[in-house]
């Protein structure tokens, strides 16, 4: 059986992992047969923000791990404890999380930082062939990490000229795509989809994750 490491990064779509695609993604690889590890960083989030009220609340601190635990009921690891030995392919859930926590995107654009324990791995997976599947805005992470490392990654954050401006500025090449579709790099074994970059509701978004999540499968069988 696959396994699939899933890195969250919080938990609500302004300050954390975007719920429905994390929920969406473990949907679509239990239906497709694959085991699931989920995992994240042990970090303070960058802030909380107030979801009814889309603002930051000032002095609040949440914890990353703590917080991604209640999308994964609990079974969760920190990221430090995971390599790329204990698993066949490697998913990234999107929402601000991915750009605030997991990496520096929100803030910095093209001049990112990404957390180095998602980088590391990143950088294993890649390294061993595994797949990888970016959700929404976490392909910034596969561009910042893997593009100019010998690599140009093809990715897709939807059509939005501005990101996508930012992914080919790291070394990567965007490619549009529908909501309802994915991007597959077979080159490099990248799979990527718009999700709320685009979706105007959760019916969307699940059918271009599993599309994505099937695309992952092919690779990590072939």
């Amino acid at each position: 059986m696959l396994k699939a490491a899933v890195v969250l990064s919080g938990c609500g779509y302004l300050d954390g992992a975007e719920i429905t695609e994390a929920v969406s993604a473990l949907i679509a690889l239990d239906r497709a047969g694959v085991e699931t590890l989920v995992c994240a960083p042990e970090m303070d989030q960058l802030d909380v923000v107030d979801h009814l009220r889309g603002e930051p609340i000032p002095g609040k601190v949440r914890n990353v791990l703590s917080e991604s635990a209640r999308i994964a009921r609990g079974k969760i690891q920190d990221i430090k404890s995971v390599t790329a030995v204990d698993f066949d392919t490697l998913v990234f859930p999107g929402g601000f999380g991915a750009a605030k926590n997991l990496s520096s995107f929100a803030e910095d654009g093209a001049n990112c930082v990404v957390h180095p324990e998602v980088e590391r791995l990143i950088l294993e997976a890649f390294g061993a062939r595994k797949p990888i599947v970016a959700i929404c805005i976490a392909p910034a992470l596969l561009a910042r990490v893997i593009g100019g490392r010998g690599a140009v990654p093809l990715l897709t954050i939807g059509n939005d000229e501005q990101t996508a401006l930012a992914l080919d500025k790291m070394g990567a090449r965007h490619q549009n795509c529908s909501v309802l579709d994915c991007v597959v790099d077979e080159a490099n074994r990248l799979v990527t989809t718009p999700a709320y970059m685009l979706a105007k509701g959760p019916g969307e978004v699940f059918e271009g994750i599993d599309r994505a999540i099937q695309a992952m499968v092919r690779l990590a069988t072939s």
